[in-house]
């Protein structure tokens, strides 16, 4: 069985030290509507942050 993974949105947002818990909470609850959420340090500019949501 293939899984695929679709990207539904993507922004760039000022980074926190706490985003990852928001991330985190979002992954927890909504695992089971199919949805995952990724955050990752902008490469051009640390000051940002990468926020993705996929369908899985």
């Amino acid at each position: 069985m293939e899984s695929k993974i679709e990207v539904l949105s993507t922004i760039r947002i000022d980074y926190s030290s706490d985003l990852y818990k928001i991330v985190d909470s979002l992954n927890r609850t909504l695992k089971k509507k199919d949805l995952m959420f990724g955050l990752a340090l902008d490469e051009e500019d640390k000051d940002k942050a990468v926020f993705t949501i996929y369908r899985t």
